[in-house]
C-alpha cells in the first residue's frame, strides 16, 4: 500500500513514512511538550517573596527574607485583591534584638502541617548577612485562627557565625514532631538541621559535607541570562549557595535536598540526622547521589513519592520518578526564578515566581523586580505529603 504523506501530517505517524535519516543525522525529539500553568495570583508583595505557604481553606502566605534590612516586612498574607499585609502583625515584623524570640529578622520559608499550624522559619538575619542574632534564629509555631504566636524553638544550637537557614520541612505523625532546616550558609558552606519539636534539641548535620556544600565553576542561567554577583569594584562571579531546597519522603525516612548551585539531588536516612547518639561519618554513609536534576530552588514531594522540581533556568516545573526519570510537567515565561511548592489537599501545585535574578546585587545595582509577583498553579495527579 502507498501511503499519502500529506493525509499523515498531524498525525503522529509521519515519522512512520519517513525515508531513512542519513548518517550523521541527529534524532527526531522524543521530549513531549510541556503544559502550561495557571495564574492563582499576583502577590504585590513590597520585596522578593520566596517562600510560599497555602492554608486548607485556602489563605496564602508568603515569606521574603530580609536581603538588606530595607524591606518593611518579612513574614505576610496575601489578601484576595493581591495586596499583601504584614502577618501575623506589622509589630512581630519589626526586628528587634532586644526581643529576639518574639519579632521576626528574616523568613526565607514557612510550612503548614496537617493540624494548619503554620510553622515558619526565621534565620535571624535582619540585613541578610553577618552573624545572626543571639535568639533569632528560631522556628515559629503560629495559630492562624488567632492569628498569634503560639510557640518558639530556638535554633542557635545548630548554627554558626555565616549560618543562612533557608528552608523548611515539619513531619507531624506517630505522636512525634520533627522538623528539618537546610542551611546554605553565606560562603557556600551549608549543612541540615534536624529538630525536636517537643524536646527543642536541636542537631547540626552534615556540615560542609559535599551534599550540602556549593559546587564551584557552575553558572546558573535565568531568563537567558548568567546569574552573576558583583560587589563593589570586584570581577563579576557566580553566587554561593550551599544545602537549599528539601523535601521528605511520604513514610518521612528520606529526607531529599539540594545545594542552591549544584545540579545534584541528593537523600538521607532522616533517622540518622535526628538522632544525636549517631556519629557524623555515620550520619554521612546514609547520603544517596541521585543523580543530576537541573538546577533548582525549592522542591517538594507527593504521595508517590515523586520530587518536583523549581527548574529555574527553564522557568518550568518538573518532577523526579522514583525510577530516577526527570519530567517537565509545565514552563512558563511568567515562573521568573521557580521557587517554592505547595500542594494542596484538591492536588493543586502552586509555586511561586520569585524574581530573585532580578535583584540589585546580580544587575550592577539595578532593582529590575517588577511586582506584582507572579503564583502560578496545575493540577497534578497525587496527594501531598503532609
Amino acid at each position: 500500500m502507498r501511503l499519502d504523506r500529506r493525509r499523515l501530517i498531524g498525525t503522529g505517524l509521519l515519522a512512520l513514512a519517513a525515508p531513512a535519516a542519513r548518517a550523521g543525522t541527529p534524532p527526531p525529539p522524543t521530549s513531549r511538550p510541556a503544559g502550561i500553568l495557571d495564574l492563582a495570583i499576583a502577590a504585590d508583595a513590597p520585596s522578593t517573596p520566596t517562600g510560599l505557604a497555602i492554608a486548607r481553606g485556602g489563605r496564602i502566605f508568603v515569606m521574603m527574607p530580609r536581603f538588606t534590612g530595607a524591606e518593611p516586612i518579612t513574614l505576610g498574607e496575601v489578601l484576595p485583591d493581591g495586596s499583601v499585609k504584614p502577618y501575623p502583625d506589622a509589630a512581630a515584623n519589626r526586628p528587634d534584638p532586644q526581643a529576639p524570640q518574639a519579632t521576626l529578622f528574616h523568613v526565607p520559608n514557612g510550612v503548614f502541617d496537617r493540624d494548619d499550624t503554620l510553622w515558619v522559619l526565621d534565620a535571624g538575619l535582619p540585613t541578610g548577612k553577618g552573624r545572626p542574632v543571639p535568639g533569632g534564629a528560631k522556628i515559629l509555631a503560629i495559630d492562624i485562627g488567632r492569628n498569634s504566636i503560639r510557640r518558639t524553638i530556638p535554633l542557635d544550637a545548630g548554627v554558626v557565625p555565616d549560618s543562612s537557614l533557608n528552608d523548611l520541612r515539619v513531619d507531624v505523625r506517630d505522636g512525634r514532631a520533627l522538623a528539618y532546616v537546610t542551611d546554605q550558609g553565606q560562603a557556600g558552606a551549608g549543612a541540615i538541621l534536624a529538630v525536636d519539636l517537643d524536646s527543642g534539641r536541636v542537631v547540626r548535620r552534615l556540615a560542609d559535607h559535599p551534599s550540602t556544600r556549593s559546587e564551584e565553576g557552575l553558572v546558573k542561567f535565568v531568563e537567558r541570562r548568567p546569574v552573576m554577583e558583583r560587589k563593589g569594584d570586584t570581577p563579576e562571579k557566580s553566587p554561593k549557595g550551599g544545602a537549599n531546597g528539601i523535601a521528605i519522603s511520604p513514610d518521612g525516612r528520606r529526607l531529599y535536598y539540594a545545594p542552591l548551585m549544584s545540579r545534584r539531588l541528593y537523600a538521607v536516612e532522616t533517622a540518622a540526622l535526628r538522632d544525636p547518639n549517631v556519629s557524623d561519618a555515620a550520619v554521612a554513609a546514609t547520603v544517596k547521589d541521585l543523580g543530576e536534576k537541573g538546577m533548582t530552588g525549592g522542591l517538594t514531594t507527593d504521595s508517590e513519592d515523586r520530587v518536583y522540581l523549581s527548574l529555574q533556568e527553564h522557568n518550568a516545573v518538573g518532577r523526579r520518578l522514583p525510577d530516577g526519570t526527570v519530567e517537565v510537567l509545565a514552563a512558563d515565561d511568567r515562573l521568573i526564578w521557580a521557587d517554592t511548592f505547595w500542594i494542596t489537599p484538591d492536588r493543586w501545585l502552586y509555586i511561586s515566581a520569585a524574581q530573585v535574578n532580578r535583584r540589585p546585587e546580580f544587575n550592577r545595582g539595578r532593582d529590575l523586580q517588577q511586582p506584582p509577583y507572579a503564583i502560578l498553579r496545575m493540577r497534578i495527579d497525587a496527594d501531598p505529603v503532609l
